[in-house]
């Protein structure tokens, strides 16, 4: 839808460019917020997307309409494809609200009666139809804005700028404006919005492109903040693209404590048990096996002494038998002395 291929911005008698190789590729029906400080860009950037401005270098296509090949005269209808909402409103004060929108509509050559059908509905569409014959000048500061909105939409443009669209308004109020561009946006209207509204960014999360000094130093496509110098843009990118990140590293301590958690009532209860079951089958094993063989050891050695006792019982017997014999024939033969 919008495309900025390494474009360039040089005013005649500075030295610095007031944009430098901006390379910005926006898709349809996309929300994008583009911030930075005062002198970053933002202005000149949204002049050279409706043609107020050329680029001194580089290429911009917007709707399939290459401006290197677009004639003067059809600059109009290519600002009818691009709806602008200005800061200060720029309305008609000598007309109503019904008026100022259907003005938009009678400057392009819309016939009467597409304008009656039309601007009702765009200012039902902003919330204004009880206000329709009132004149600016009656308003608030945020219904004006919404008038404004309103001429811009009545054209039905495929891309709606709103160049600081809160910028003179209370938060609240801020709100009510943003929430309608929301709802713009999702009818498939591509919106770009240049805001110093930190608050309403951050809460957003819609793409951010954020310009410094003529360069874009940061586009972060989903889940924007509001961020002047890049730091968090570095940082993001850094930790994507880092061996070991941060983040990656800070969720080991939450399951080591999770771990540790149920750990510490468990212990007890399983040394208690552990201790328990090791006692139990160590001391009473250990108390009848190393008991009961003592008596028998002791009492195989005392065995062993009393069968060695009987055994040189039995040799000296032996031996005294042999000893006797004589005696006992002799005594024999006493007993028969005719034996001879």
């Amino acid at each position: 839808m919008i495309l900025l291929d390494n474009v360039s911005k040089y005013y005649p008698g500075y030295k610095t460019p007031a944009l430098e190789e901006i390379n910005l590729h926006i898709q349809p029906k996309e929300f994008v917020f583009l911030v930075g400080a005062s002198g970053a860009g933002k202005s000149t950037l949204i002049k050279m997307l409706t043609r107020e401005e050329k680029p001194s270098y580089g290429d911009i296509v917007v709707g399939g309409i290459d401006y290197k090949c677009m004639k003067k005269k059809y600059i109009p209808y290519l600002r009818r494809r691009i709806g602008v909402v200005f800061q200060d409103f720029k309305l008609l004060p000598n007309r109503t609200v019904y008026e100022n929108v259907a003005f938009a509509l009678e400057i392009v050559g819309v016939s009467g009666a597409e304008i009656k059908r039309t601007v009702p509905k765009v200012l039902e569409l902003v919330g204004l139809s009880e206000k329709a014959h009132e004149f600016p000048g009656n308003l608030s500061g945020g219904e004006r804005q919404r008038v404004a909105i309103a001429r811009s939409m009545a054209r039905q443009p495929k891309i709606l700028i709103a160049d600081e669209p809160t910028g003179n308004l209370d938060p609240e109020t801020s709100w009510e404006i943003i929430r309608l561009l929301e709802e713009i946006n999702n009818f498939g209207t591509t919106i770009l919005v240049t805001t110093h509204d930190a608050e309403v960014v951050n809460q957003l999360k819609k793409r951010v492109v954020t310009l410094s000094h003529g360069r874009i130093i940061g586009d972060q496509k989903q889940g924007g903040h509001y961020d002047l110098d890049g730091s968090r843009t570095r940082i993001a990118k850094r930790s994507l693209g880092g061996p070991a990140p941060t983040q990656v590293v800070q969720p080991n301590p939450a399951p080591t404590q999770i771990i540790q958690t149920p750990t510490a009532p468990v212990a007890p209860s399983v040394a208690p048990t552990t201790a328990r079951r090791v006692a139990t089958p160590a001391a009473q094993p250990t108390a009848r096996r190393v008991a009961t063989p003592a008596p028998r050891t002791v009492a195989k050695p005392a065995a062993t002494s009393t069968s060695g006792s009987a055994v040189l019982e039995q040799m000296r017997r032996a031996k005294a038998a042999d000893t006797a014999k004589p005696k006992t024939v002799a005594k024999r033969r006493s007993l028969y002395p005719n034996a001879k």
